[in-house]
């Protein structure tokens, strides 16, 4: 049996299993299979093609050992409209895991699987921020491409519009929820507009 090991991971999307299995369909056979016929490119490429994977080595150990190192993609957000599949951090589509599910944004609305690019952005600006990280937990799209974000705590929808300024608007998101959370006022809003670049428009329950 192929020895496997994962890189910086706790949580396993692709079991050892299934990549032993993928190496051993992908040279017939494991057991005394001579260095010299591996073709340990071939092997890598045949890893990487699965949907799960990021990055794969391929070596033959000093005891004749055929060993993998597996980095799997990491997901950042999670489509969950007529189909359902991740984001991963680089832009592209993960499939769903039957060992493992990833605590990560919901992407509701409409979503194309081909132009993933605004959401993208998005929930990567969400993956690398702490406040919206622990804040954020579902990011709906719009037919005309607008964008809203749903918070953990509270009811109202924080309009972000486009993804342009996404910067300033997340500044201008953080600083309206300080300054209202410091009032004790956060439960008064249905609606948090962000889409103008200097100003937080703000709709009362």
């Amino acid at each position: 049996m192929p020895q496997v090991e994962f890189v910086s991971e706790n949580n396993l999307f692709i079991t050892n299993e299934t990549v032993s299995k993928l190496l051993i369909q992908n040279c017939g056979g494991v057991k005394n299979v001579p260095k010299e016929t591996l073709d340990l490119n071939e092997l890598e490429k045949a890893l990487k093609s699965n949907p799960m994977i990021k990055t794969a080595e391929v070596y033959v150990a000093v005891n004749g050992l055929l060993k993998a190192k597996i980095e799997q993609k990491t997901p950042i957000a999670r489509v969950s409209t007529n189909a359902s599949y991740y984001i991963d951090d680089e832009g592209l589509f993960m499939p769903l895991s039957k060992n493992y599910s990833a605590r990560v944004p919901l992407v509701t609305g409409y979503v194309e699987k081909n132009k993933l690019q605004n959401l993208y952005k998005v929930a990567r600006k969400i993956n690398d921020d702490d406040f919206l990280k622990r804040h954020v937990i579902e990011i709906h799209q719009e037919v005309n491409g607008a964008i809203a974000l749903r918070l953990r705590k509270y009811k109202f929808l924080v309009q972000l519009g486009s993804v342009d300024l996404l910067d300033k608007k997340v500044n201008n998101l953080k600083a309206f929820y300080l300054k209202n959370l410091k009032d004790n006022t956060l439960n008064k809003y249905s609606k948090v507009n962000l889409r103008f670049e200097n100003q937080v428009i703000c709709t009362k329950i």
